[in-house]
């Protein structure tokens, strides 16, 4: 039993490692490439190399084949949206910021399931968006206007939050690969209309290093390890594995020549509090059951 419990944390740590490592390469791409010619490139090439396992799971699928469809396609919109925010909020924000307002997905995704269960959220769940949202402030240099770059990131920070209570409900009925394969071949479809609108951009060293970087061990490797390690690990604890992205996202930006300052390194200390408020408080089953959203 500890053997699979080390397993889950280690997966899920090596998930948040290369999230993490995501954000300067892809806002250093996004100077050459387009946000939507990225996201085709990216989960193109995972469908393809996906494609094995997909087609075997439609082969041995029986009753669940419908399921399987419903879910991934759902749930690939839901991601669609997020990463179509995420990507286009990179172009006007650093990595660093990118990467810490995205993790407020953690103090989000109690408040969503607050309101489907019809309940309002404990009172370390307000608590912590109270100090992560005083973070955030600090993050984008305690002004009060939010840029553009961090309102499509705030977006993105929603997005993910509702897909991850989507796939809550069905984490351990679907076989992760295959459903994994389903939310990013349905990413792929709906970002080649606007890719054709938007064009390509320019095709450089970089572009093709993140794409290939991101297509493979973002959405080949890493989203099916936090799958995974989430089978394994209660959400409270998962989720704070998960903090490591921000984290390594900021020592990559570091190392790539970013610096945040003093009131914006406070900032990303606050809000990695505000979640660890929300997050490490004992919570009910009752408070984290997103299988209603099965039907």
């Amino acid at each position: 039993m500890r053997n699979r419990r080390f397993a889950a944390e280690a997966a899920l740590l090596g998930a948040a490692l290369m999230y993490g490592l995501t954000f300067p390469i892809v806002h250093d791409a996004l100077d050459d490439i387009t946000p939507f010619a990225y996201l085709v490139g990216r989960f193109g090439l995972a469908t393809i190399v996906l494609a094995p396992i997909t087609i075997g799971a439609f082969r041995t699928a029986g009753p669940d084949r419908r399921m399987l469809v419903r879910a991934g396609v759902i749930a690939g919109v839901l991601m669609f949206g997020g990463y179509v925010t995420q990507t286009v909020g990179l172009q006007y924000t650093s990595p660093s910021s990118s990467a810490f307002i995205t993790g407020l997905y953690v103090v989000i995704t109690p408040v969503i399931e607050s309101v489907l269960i019809r309940r309002l959220p404990r009172a370390p769940v307000i608590a912590g968006i109270v100090i992560a949202t005083i973070g955030l402030y600090l993050l984008t240099g305690a002004d009060v206007s939010l840029g553009k770059g961090e309102l499509f990131t705030l977006a993105c920070a929603v997005l993910f939050a509702f897909h991850i209570v989507y796939l809550g409900a069905y984490v351990n009925v679907l076989p992760t690969l295959p459903f994994t394969a389903m939310q990013i071949a349905t990413v792929t479809l709906l970002a080649l209309p606007p890719a054709g609108v938007q064009g390509v951009g320019t095709v450089t060293v970089t572009a093709v290093v993140a794409v290939v970087f991101t297509g493979v061990m973002c959405s080949v490797v890493a989203l099916p390890l936090q799958l995974f390690g989430q089978r394994q690990i209660n959400a409270s604890r998962a989720a704070l594995i998960l903090l490591a992205e921000p984290v390594f996202a900021g020592i990559a930006g570091y190392i790539d020549g970013e610096r945040l300052g003093v009131v914006r390194a406070t900032g990303a200390v606050v809000i990695l509090v505000g979640i660890a408020v929300s997050e490490l408080w004992p919570r009910s089953r009752s408070s984290g059951d997103a299988r209603t959203l099965q039907g």
